[in-house]
C-alpha cells in the first residue's frame, strides 16, 4: 500500500473538505476571471485613462500659476563652482515648492536661454509662483535678479522645433567642460548673427525635475541588471574564444610533428584533450556599473527643447543645426542627442504631425517629459546654470549700439563687421557721447576720426571748436563743410598766415563789447596766464598780483569806452606794459579806477620794486614779438567769442601757429576762454543750452600750457552742454590731474596702435578683455574703442576707423572751398595781415587819447613826487 494514501485516508475530513473547497472555489474564480477578462481590460483602460486626465488636470492647474526672473549679470561676472552648485541645489528646491498634490511631471523649473536679436543673450528661471523668493535670490555675485518681463512673440513664417535627450551609457557623465572660455561660448556663436528685421529668434529651454526615489531605484536595478548581462554575455563570447583557440592548438601541424619526435613514454595520451576551465562572469562593481546614478544629492531628469523661428526661408534651420553643434561641447560618453530622425528630404520628429502637439504643450507650459536615459546631476550641466560670464566674448547687435546716419543727432565712431560678417558704421548718441580721449601712434586715423565726428555735427546743425595746431585739418574737411548751411556758420581763425595781405581775425580777451562781467573777464586772463606760465601762491605771488591789479584796471577802462560808445578805444592786454613801465599812462588809467581800486596803485604798487616787473612784462614781449600773435590780439574788437559760438552753434577753426611757449600760451588762453565761456552758460535755462564739442589735437602740445584748464572742463561742463574730444600720442605725457580727469569722465576710450607703455593706460580701463600687446599690434586706422550706449557701456571693440571720402562722399564740394573760405573769413570779419599789425602797433595812442579825454576821474589824481614815479617804471 502506498504511504501517501494512508496519510491522506487518515486525515482528518474537515481538513479533506476545507481542501476541496479551496481548490473548487479557486477554479471558480479563475474561470470567472477568464469569462469577463475583456471587461476587466476596459475597466483597466477607463481608470488608467482617468487617471492620466486627471494627472493632465492637475498638471495644468498647477503649471498656470508660474513665475519668469531674469538674471542680469555685470561684465565682471565671474562664477565659481561652488556657487553653481548652491544655485543647483537652489533651483531644485524651487522645482518642488507647488502644492503637495502637483504630479511629478509638472514639478519643474525652467532655465530659458533667448535670443532674436536685440540682446546676445538673455537668460531667464522660470518656476512655481510659491518658489518666487527662491527664485529672486541668487548666490552669484555681481548678477542681479528682476522680474521677467512677458514675452508676446509675434507669429514667424518658418519655425522648427527640436527636443534634445540624453544618449550613451546609462552611468556615463557628459564631459566636463571648463568655465573657461564660458560653456555658452558655442551657444552664443551660434545666435550671435541673429537680424531682428527678418523675424529671427532662438530660444533653448532646459527643464529640470527632482528625481523621483522609486523611478531612480527602477532605474538603478535596470542598470545593474544590463551590467551583469553584459559581464555574463562577455563570459561566455571568452569561453567560445578560448575553446576555438585551444582546438585550434591541438590540430596545429607543429604540436603533432612535436608529439612524433617526442620518447614513446613522453607522448602521453594522443586520444586524450587539455582540459579547459570555463572562465566566471567578473564581478559588477555596482558603484562603477551606477556612476552618476550612484548617488541621489544633485541628481535630476533633464528636458532640453529648442525652438527657431524666423521669416526668412532656410534661416530657422541653419540656426538649429548651429545650436546642435554648440551643445556638442558637453559630449562625452554621454550627450545630447536630438530626438527623431531623417531620411533624405524625409524627417520625423517634433515638427511633425502628431508630437508636434506635444512638443507645442510642453513648450508653453513647462510639463517635463523626459527621455529613459536623460538622468544628469547638477555639475554635469553647470555651464547652462548661470548667465554670460566674463570670459564670454559677447557679439554686438543692432539694438546695443546705433547705426550711423545723417542728422539724426549720432556721431559716427568706427566700422564694425558683426558676426553676420556685414559691416555698418556705428554711432553713438549726442547725448550720451561728453568727453572721449583718442591715444595711439601719427597717421593712424585719430584725427581722421574726430573729423568725421566734427562733419556730423556740422551737418547736424551743432555747434563745434576744433582746434588744430598743424592747419592741415581745415584743408582736409572744407570740401565736406561747403555747403550754404554751415557756411553762415563757420567761422576761421588761422593764425598760421604768413603774406602781409592774407586774412586773419581778432580777438581782445579784454574786451567789454558784449557786456561780460568784469571780474569774469579778468580772472579768466589772469588764469590762463598764471596756468601758462605755471605761477602759483608759492611760488610767483607778487607777479600774479600785479597782473591782476593791471588787468582790472584795464577791464574797467574798457566797460567805459563801451558805455562812451567808443569800443574802438578798448585796451588790449599789450596795453599792460606801458601801465606797468610809463608813468604818464599809469597815471591817465589810475584816474579812471575807483578810489579803492587807485589806491593800490597809489601804495601798494609804489612798494614793489622794479625787477619784480619783468616777470610780467617778459611773457607780453614774446607775445608782440609775434606780428601774427600782435594783430590777433592787439585789436580793441574782434569777432572772436566762444560763447557767442556756443549759443548760435557756430563751426569754429582755430590753427594755432605752432607749439612753442608763445603758442602755448596762446593755447592756454584760448582754452581758458572756453572754461569761462561755459561756465558763464549757467545764466541760461538749461533747455535753452545748445550742445558744443571741442575737438582739441595733439593734447600734448595744449596740456602744458593749459593742463588746469582742461582737466576743470571735464569736470565742470557737463552740466553745461559742453563736451570735449582729445587726441593724443602718448596719455602718459600728460600732467596726472588731467589724465585722471579724462579717464574718469571720458564717455568714449579708444586707442590705435602704439607702444605697449603709451595704449596701457586705455586697455587697463578694459581689465583683461583687450591687452597692451593685442593694441600695440593693431594695423593701421583700426581702433580698440568702448563706448557708452544709453547709460552702458559697450565694447571694447575692434573697429575701423571712417574717412570723410568714404562716409560723407556724397557731401564732397571741392569747388565750393573757396566759397566757404571767403564765408569764414566774412563772418569773423577778418582783415589783411599787415593791416591788423600796422593797427596794433599805433593802438596805444589811441587809448592815450580816450584817457585824455574829459571823463570820471575817481582816482586820487597825481599826488606822486618825481622820486615815486622813477620807481613806478
Amino acid at each position: 500500500m502506498d504511504p501517501r494514501t494512508v496519510t491522506l485516508a487518515s486525515a482528518p475530513r474537515w481538513l479533506w473538505d476545507a481542501t476541496a473547497g479551496f481548490t473548487g472555489r479557486a477554479w471558480a474564480w479563475a474561470n470567472w476571471i477568464y469569462e469577463y477578462a475583456g471587461w476587466f481590460a476596459v475597466l483597466g483602460a477607463v481608470l488608467w485613462f482617468a487617471w492620466a486626465v486627471l494627472q493632465q488636470r492637475l498638471a495644468a492647474r498647477a503649471l498656470e500659476n508660474r513665475t519668469c526672473v531674469e538674471l542680469v549679470a555685470s561684465r565682471q561676472f565671474e562664477p565659481t563652482g561652488e556657487q553653481i552648485s548652491r544655485f543647483a541645489a537652489q533651483l531644485v528646491r524651487g522645482a518642488s515648492a507647488g502644492p503637495w498634490w502637483t504630479p511629478r511631471n509638472a514639478r519643474t523649473v525652467r532655465v530659458r536661454l533667448r535670443a532674436d536679436g536685440t540682446a546676445p543673450l538673455t537668460y531667464l528661471v522660470e518656476g512655481p509662483a510659491s518658489a518666487r523668493h527662491l527664485l529672486m535670490q541668487t548666490p552669484y555675485t555681481r548678477v542681479r535678479s528682476e522680474p521677467g518681463r512677458p514675452v508676446r512673440d509675434k507669429k514667424r513664417e518658418h519655425t522648427v522645433r527640436a527636443v534634445f535627450v540624453l544618449r550613451g551609457s546609462p552611468g556615463a557623465r557628459l564631459r566636463d567642460v571648463p568655465l573657461e572660455p564660458d560653456p555658452l561660448q558655442p551657444l552664443i556663436d551660434a545666435v550671435a548673427d541673429l537680424r531682428a528685421d527678418l523675424g529671427d529668434l532662438a530660444e533653448v529651454r532646459l527643464d529640470l525635475s527632482p528625481a523621483s526615489k522609486w523611478r531612480l531605484h527602477a532605474r538603478r536595478w535596470q542598470v545593474v541588471d544590463q551590467a551583469r548581462q553584459h559581464a555574463r554575455r562577455e563570459s561566455r563570447r571568452e569561453a567560445r574564444w578560448m575553446t576555438q583557440d585551444a582546438s585550434t592548438v591541438e590540430d596545429a601541424l607543429a604540436l603533432q610533428i612535436t608529439k612524433l619526435t617526442l620518447p614513446q613514454d613522453q607522448r602521453g595520451d594522443g586520444g586524450s584533450r587539455r582540459v579547459l576551465m570555463t572562465p566566471r562572469p567578473p564581478r559588477v562593481d555596482r558603484e562603477k556599473a551606477l556612476g552618476k546614478l550612484a548617488e541621489d544629492t544633485g541628481l535630476v531628469r533633464v528636458q532640453l527643447l529648442v525652438r527657431c523661428a524666423s521669416d526668412t526661408v532656410g534661416r530657422a534651420e541653419r540656426r538649429l543645426r548651429h545650436i546642435e553643434a554648440a551643445l556638442d561641447v558637453y559630449a562625452g560618453r554621454s550627450r545630447f542627442s536630438p530626438v527623431g530622425w531623417s531620411w533624405g528630404p524625409v524627417r520625423v520628429g517634433p515638427d511633425q504631425w502628431p508630437w508636434r502637439t506635444g512638443f507645442d504643450e510642453r513648450w508653453s507650459s513647462g510639463l517635463i517629459r523626459p527621455g529613459r536615459s536623460s538622468w544628469a546631476r547638477a555639475d554635469e550641466l553647470g555651464g547652462l546654470l548661470k548667465p554670460p560670464t566674463v570670459h564670454a566674448q559677447l557679439p554686438l547687435l543692432s539694438g546695443d549700439i546705433p547705426t550711423f546716419e545723417l542728422k539724426k543727432n549720432l556721431i559716427p565712431q568706427g566700422w564694425h563687421r558683426g558676426p553676420d560678417g556685414r559691416e555698418r558704421l556705428v554711432a553713438t548718441r549726442e547725448d550720451d557721447t561728453l568727453f572721449e580721449v583718442q591715444v595711439g601712434k601719427a597717421g593712424w586715423g585719430k584725427t581722421m576720426r574726430a573729423l568725421c565726428q566734427a562733419v556730423a555735427s556740422a551737418h547736424s546743425r551743432r555747434g563745434l571748436a576744433f582746434v588744430d595746431p598743424h592747419r592741415d585739418s581745415w584743408a582736409a574737411v572744407a570740401p565736406y563743410l561747403a555747403h550754404p548751411g554751415i557756411m553762415r556758420r563757420a567761422w576761421l581763425f588761422d593764425l598760421t598766415v604768413r603774406d602781409p595781405q592774407d586774412p586773419l581775425a581778432c580777438w581782445n580777451l579784454l574786451s567789454m563789447t558784449r557786456g561780460q562781467a568784469p571780474h569774469e573777464v579778468a580772472a579768466a586772463t589772469v588764469d590762463a596766464f598764471a596756468t601758462s606760465l605755471g605761477w602759483g601762491d608759492a611760488n610767483a605771488p607778487r607777479a600774479i598780483t600785479i597782473l591782476t591789479k593791471a588787468v582790472e584796471a584795464l577791464v574797467a577802462v574798457n566797460a567805459q569806452a563801451v558805455a562812451a560808445q567808443a569800443e574802438q578805444c578798448q585796451a588790449t592786454i599789450f596795453q599792460i606794459r606801458p601801465l606797468l613801465s610809463d608813468p604818464a599812462f599809469r597815471e591817465l588809467v589810475v584816474a579812471r579806477l575807483d578810489p579803492e581800486a587807485a589806491r593800490w596803485w597809489a601804495t601798494s604798487f609804489a612798494e614793489i620794486p622794479k625787477d619784480a616787473l619783468p616777470t610780467v612784462l617778459n611773457p607780453l614781449d614774446r607775445l608782440a614779438a609775434s606780428p601774427v600773435i600782435k594783430a590777433f590780439l592787439g585789436q580793441p574788437t574782434g569777432s572772436y567769442d566762444i560763447r557767442q559760438a556756443m549759443d548760435e552753434s557756430k563751426v569754429v577753426w582755430i590753427c594755432p601757429a605752432g607749439t612753442g611757449p608763445t603758442d602755448r600760451l596762446l593755447v592756454s588762453l584760448l582754452v581758458r576762454d572756453m572754461l569761462r565761456a561755459g561756465l558763464s552758460r549757467r545764466d541760461l535755462p538749461e533747455k535753452d543750452r545748445a550742445p558744443f564739442r571741442l575737438y582739441l589735437d595733439e593734447l600734448i602740445s595744449l596740456d602744458g600750457a593749459a593742463s588746469t584748464s582742461l582737466a576743470e572742463i571735464t569736470e565742470q561742463l557737463r552740466k553745461f552742454k559742453v563736451r570735449l574730444h582729445g587726441m593724443t600720442q602718448l596719455l602718459h605725457r600728460l600732467s596726472g590731474d588731467v589724465r585722471t580727469a579724462l579717464l574718469q569722465n571720458a564717455s568714449c576710450l579708444s586707442t590705435t596702435a602704439g607702444s605697449v607703455e603709451a595704449v596701457r593706460y586705455i586697455t587697463d580701463e578694459w581689465g583683461d578683455q583687450v591687452s597692451p600687446a593685442d593694441a600695440a599690434e593693431l594695423d593701421r586706422y583700426r581702433h580698440w574703442a568702448s563706448f557708452t550706449v544709453g547709460g552702458k557701456r559697450v565694447g571694447p571693440l575692434l573697429i575701423r576707423g571712417p574717412e570723410l571720402s568714404e562716409v560723407f562722399k556724397p557731401l564732397a564740394r571741392p569747388r565750393k572751398t573757396r566759397a566757404l573760405l571767403r564765408a569764414a573769413h566774412t563772418n569773423t570779419g577778418a582783415k589783411p595781415l599787415a593791416a591788423l599789425t600796422q593797427a596794433a602797433s599805433v593802438h596805444e595812442d589811441t587809448v592815450r587819447a580816450f584817457l585824455s579825454r574829459p571823463g570820471p576821474r575817481t582816482g586820487p589824481g597825481p599826488q606822486h613826487n618825481d622820486n615815486s614815479q622813477e620807481r613806478y617804471a
